[in-house]
């Protein structure tokens, strides 16, 4: 998901736990301790609020959502089924757009990427 140039992180702060609630609960990774997923959120959550870019959830595990350097994006890394991270981006853009956050899906674009 690519967001409008003009959004910042700190934007994000507001809905990120929501964002990345869907996120593990769409792809069965919720954390089994609460206190677990609250420091996910916590720590996101305080690089946003400081209008840096978040770590985002780059465990191992079926799927990443991962926040590159280069520009205001960030996108569903997946391990199998390409089907799956289709699903899972179209919920979180269907988020995004509910909260008001311009932007544009690409599709592919990363291939060549290697986690």
């Amino acid at each position: 998901m690519v967001l409008n140039t003009r959004t910042e992180y700190q934007e994000l702060a507001e809905v990120f736990p929501e964002l990345l609630k869907l996120f593990l609960e769409e792809t069965d990774q919720v954390p089994e301790d609460p206190e677990i997923m609250q420091m996910f959120i916590h720590l996101n959550q305080m690089d946003l609020e400081a209008n840096r870019k978040p770590e985002g959830y780059n465990r191992k595990g079926r799927m990443r959502l991962i926040f590159p350097t280069n520009r205001m994006e960030f996108y569903v890394k997946g391990s199998s089924k390409s089907g799956e991270v289709v699903r899972v981006a179209e919920k979180i853009s269907k988020m995004l757009t509910k909260n008001g956050f311009e932007h544009e899906l690409e599709w592919n674009t990363l291939s060549c990427l290697e986690l």
